[in-house]
């Protein structure tokens, strides 16, 4: 892409998050400032903190791309994304934070008074960081070699350097500044070039559905082909292509079928697919929807920001205004993806759709001042869903590891911790290059969804919960959501059933991780904590009144 704009957005907006985050290095002096803002933050100013963090690349690029290739069948990604924030405000919230701890495993050991327990949720808060981050890295070598043609490994080497510095120097302090600022960049630059989209796609004069032909080329378009494919032309003839082949295409030319992009070019794009007659399609929308859902409250980098709040009542605020912010966010999304199938159908045969979102602008209002302006905003708002995103993945993180890992949490601790965790996922980011963003985030929520929620949820409202059994529903449920992860990564690639409760797992590994602590609480039940009724009247007790 041959705009002038774009690069300087980038590093306008890199620039303006390095001196955020110095402005909150003036004011982090003490532990507490690093690891949570030494609880001071207002629920609006948290809010807008809490949505730059968890609108990440998943939700700026990868929701866009996956509508614009499979249809309205997506729409459960933003809507769980969203609505999680729900059942985080009915269970667990207030009652987190008036726990007083500083971290999920802080959580586990004051709850249930187990040294072993806070070891192993640390290292599920390690390996779920971790997981996440990694998509935001690619997501940023992406977006940069999309708009500048700059190598891959660039964009992810610049992200994660920024992060770290940031986080490192100035900690939770001056991360929720930069979030806070990086939220509302994100959706000015989604709803601004949405507005010009929308008029010039009603100056088109285009129709709300996608012709019975199929997609046409807006403009006469070359096409690198990246992946072997089977291509059926409008005269029903096939044709096969491979890596490296150029392919041109005339102005209002149709865009033919491919057979390794499961979509239907017709207007029953627009509805849903015949998945909920076949088990396999059932149950595979069922579990998306249970791991986006419960899995907002197991994510460590969300919940470490309810700490930040003042009391419980500011936690409970935080978390309406929040669903307020995200819920808006979610809508443009969705349109970047409806139009992407009018103005860029030729990412369906590229397999770019991730990069709808930084490519429509200039698809759509041509190489004008207009359409580069859009379009370098639109990246500005890409690189700061990376940078705010891995902000939050990072300093949760660094707050275990400084923690449990390296000594009591020192800032010196914090700084070295901050260090350790962004190298590995750099390392590996460099290393992987061709993983579905969408997918892998999706895949971390089920871990979440499998492990921390059942913790949570169980642990407020359960007196009856054991370490025992606490330990034992995270390594069952967790443990086989983690294998999931593992096998869809590094695995060979399976069929059938089989593919289906490996890709999306949460169907069966949640049911099975409360189930087991539970059972294993029930049977463990000596073991429960001889204060539990204090525990709880402390999380539940309004701070009024308590002593």
């Amino acid at each position: 892409m041959n705009n002038p704009y774009t690069v300087p957005a980038i590093i306008a907006v890199t620039l303006v998050t390095v001196a955020i985050g110095f402005y909150g290095l003036t004011l982090a002096r003490t532990t507490s400032d690093f690891l949570v803002a030494s609880r001071m933050v207002s629920p609006t100013w948290n809010a807008a903190a809490i949505g730059g963090e968890y609108l990440s690349a998943a939700s700026f690029l990868g929701i866009a791309g996956l509508i614009l290739k499979y249809g309205v069948d997506v729409l459960w990604y933003p809507v769980g994304f969203a609505a999680g924030y729900l059942a985080l405000l009915l269970f667990v919230a207030a009652p987190l934070r008036r726990s007083g701890a500083f971290t999920l495993p802080d959580f586990c050991e004051l709850r249930l008074g187990s040294r072993r327990l806070r070891k192993l949720a640390t290292a599920f808060v390690i390996f779920i960081g971790w997981l996440y981050l990694v998509p935001q890295l690619q997501g940023a070598g992406l977006t940069l070699t999309t708009v500048t043609g700059a190598p891959y490994q660039l964009g992810a080497l610049l992200v994660g350097a920024v992060v770290t510095a940031n986080v490192a120097l100035g900690g939770m302090r001056a991360v929720t500044f930069v979030q806070a600022f990086q939220y509302w960049l994100k959706l000015t630059a989604l709803a601004v070039p949405a507005i010009f989209l929308a008029l010039q796609w009603q100056a088109d004069a285009r129709p709300p559905v996608t012709p019975v032909g199929g997609p046409v080329f807006s403009t006469t378009t070359t096409v690198v082909v990246e992946e072997p494919a089977t291509l059926t032309l409008p005269d029903g003839t096939s044709r096969e292509v491979r890596p490296g082949d150029e392919l041109s295409f005339a102005a209002g030319e149709p865009v033919p079928e491919i057979s390794s992009v499961a979509a239907d070019y017709g207007p029953d794009w627009l509805l849903p697919s015949m998945a909920g007659t076949d088990d396999r399609g059932l149950f595979a929308t069922y579990s998306l929807i249970l791991a986006t859902f419960l899995g907002t409250m197991g994510l460590p980098h969300v919940l470490v920001r309810f700490y930040t709040n003042p009391d419980g009542a500011a936690a409970r605020r935080t978390t309406l205004v929040v669903l307020a912010l995200v819920g808006a966010f979610y809508l443009l999304p969705t349109l970047y993806g409806v139009l992407g199938r009018i103005y860029t159908p030729q990412l369906l045969l590229t397999g770019q759709t991730d990069a709808v979102v930084v490519l429509l602008p200039g698809a759509a209002l041509g190489n004008g001042l207009t359409g580069q302006l859009l379009a370098a905003l639109v990246s500005a708002g890409a690189f700061a869903a990376f940078l705010s995103t891995s902000s939050g993945l990072l300093t949760s993180v660094a707050g275990v590891v400084s923690t449990d890992l390296l000594g009591r949490g020192s800032v010196r601790d914090f700084r070295l911790a901050t260090v350790l965790a962004g190298l590995i996922p750099m390392v590996l980011a460099l290393n992987v290059s061709g993983l579905d963003v969408s997918q892998v985030v999706g895949l971390a929520f089920a871990v979440a969804a499998s492990s921390f929620c059942p913790l949570l949820v169980l642990g407020i409202w359960w007196r009856g919960l054991t370490d025992a059994g606490a330990a034992a529903g995270i390594l069952a449920g967790g443990g086989a959501a983690v294998g999931a992860v593992l096998f869809t990564v590094l695995g060979p690639e399976l069929t059938g059933w089989p593919a289906v409760l490996i890709a999306q797992p949460a169907a069966w590994t949640v049911p099975l991780a409360f189930t087991v602590m539970v059972t294993t609480s029930w049977a463990t039940r000596r073991r429960a904590p001889a204060d539990v009724g204090a525990i709880m009247l402390r999380l539940h007790a309004p701070e009024s009144l308590r002593l």
